[in-house]
């Protein structure tokens, strides 16, 4: 998983977390909140931007799919300042510091952007696991709890995009 590049930013705070717990939490938080936000802009762009004999459907899931990732930005990007931290969430922060590869400009067809996006959502189901384990190693279980909320409808998601290409 990568790591955010900018330095956590810390507040005053009685969560009695342990202040390198909540530290580790902060960094795992804001790498997962760029992720998400590219997860999202990058869906929303496969969204905008399909074509062909599915597009109706395929905008619709699109859209649906992005709806979910920016539900999860807030409830990530909160979680990151209850522990005492900053969130890191402008576009220029997420493009900074995600781990997922850049959506391709050359593609239009429906199954090709669907092909991107599975792509995209299971290597951020990865690292949505990834900071599960994470989080339960440090001890925070409400962390590692926000995170298997998420996995949940990741992998539902994926599957959804998948199955179009499955047959």
């Amino acid at each position: 998983m990568a790591t955010t590049k900018t330095a956590p930013r810390t507040f005053k705070t009685s969560n009695d977390l342990s202040a390198s717990v909540r530290e580790k939490m902060i960094h795992l938080l804001n790498q997962q909140l760029a992720d998400t936000l590219d997860l999202y802009s990058q869906t929303k762009q496969a969204h905008w931007n399909v074509k062909g004999p599915n597009f109706y459907q395929l905008h619709l899931l699109f859209d649906e799919h992005a709806a979910h990732a920016v539900a999860w930005v807030d409830l990530i990007a909160e979680r990151a300042v209850m522990l005492g931290g900053y969130a890191t969430g402008t576009v220029r922060m997420s493009a900074g510091n995600s781990a997922l590869e850049e959506f391709p400009t050359d593609i239009t067809d429906g199954m090709e952007h669907v092909q991107a996006l599975v792509d995209r959502w299971s290597t951020y189901a990865a690292s949505t696991r990834e900071a599960i384990e994470n989080a339960e190693k440090a001890g925070d279980a409400d962390t590692a709890d926000l995170f298997t909320e998420i996995s949940r409808q990741v992998d539902m998601d994926l599957w959804f995009l998948e199955a179009h290409l499955q047959g």
